[in-house]
């Protein structure tokens, strides 16, 4: 039996496993059968977590396919909400939390446990990298977008319709191809952004390692990036995804090139459990 939390930030679902607790097993075996959504426990992935201070800790994380992934915002978020909990943590309190990506500090802004246990945290997610990137995908369509880095590689496509189709075809197809395009020999998420107004876009993610997902916070912090920087939107921005808002602040790239962008919203504490490995 290995215990587990299971937490999500928007309907992004993880399982916090502690390395104690998963210790002499194959997490991306691991990970791969608790993840699975119809005979096991279901999470878009494992966040393993050691505690290396009273309010500090270590994840890493493999997505539900078992890959390792250098981070994910959400499931940083998921944790902090866990460590929250565990710590008795209130609002202004910040922990920190050491990824593959670097050093993330969650401040807690906002605790409610009258109806089970939300948090609401602001992350700093780093110093955004971009560039624009045109990707060929079968049939010789070109897809323009932008490559961006959150810790995490992402391609991120500016879209003009409701449906998030491009040059016809579903985002779901989109996606998958560009994450798995030869171009990207590491494969990428990929995400899709359409203007709903002067300080907000709605998006769809394609999430490497696990397929659309209702939520992403490196994806959501990607996305701010892209249309920020191309002037599409103002800061601070609220980014909708199916599975709920999140805000982004980022000081615009051409004025203060260095500023950390910071990513704001719940975390929420499902169960807690033992499950079966076999």
């Amino acid at each position: 039996m290995i215990s587990f939390t299971k937490a999500h930030a928007c309907g992004n679902d993880f399982l916090i496993v502690t390395e104690d607790a998963a210790a002499g097993r194959d997490w991306a075996g691991l990970t791969q059968r608790l993840c699975a959504r119809n005979t096991g426990v279901g999470a878009d992935g494992i966040e393993f977590f050691t505690w290396t201070g009273k309010k500090a800790g270590r994840i890493r994380l493999h997505n539900a396919d078992g890959s390792i992934a250098e981070i994910s915002g959400n499931g940083t978020r998921c944790v902090a909400a866990w460590m929250a909990e565990a710590i008795g943590a209130k609002a202004g309190d910040k922990l920190e939390i050491e990824t593959d990506a670097g050093l993330r500090i969650c401040r807690v802004n906002a605790v409610d446990a009258v109806r089970g246990y939300t948090v609401e945290i602001t992350t700093g997610m780093g110093v955004p990298k971009f560039a624009p990137r045109t990707v060929t995908i079968p049939g010789g369509v070109q897809v323009p977008g932008m490559e961006v880095s959150t810790g995490n590689p992402h391609f991120v496509i500016v879209v003009d319709n409701a449906e998030f189709t491009v040059d016809g075809q579903k985002w779901q197809s989109i996606g998958q191809q560009i994450c798995g395009h030869p171009d990207f020999p590491y494969q990428t998420n990929v995400e899709l952004l359409r203007v709903t107004g002067p300080s907000e876009i709605e998006i769809r993610i394609f999430e490497r390692g696990v397929g659309p997902t209702s939520s992403s916070g490196t994806g959501t912090s990607a996305t701010a990036t892209a249309a920020i920087a191309q002037g599409l939107v103002t800061s601070p921005v609220r980014v909708i995804a199916p599975g709920g808002a999140q805000t982004v602040v980022w000081g615009a790239p051409d004025t203060n090139p260095d500023a950390e962008l910071e990513l704001t919203g719940p975390a929420t504490l499902i169960a807690r459990g033992e499950a079966w490995e076999g």
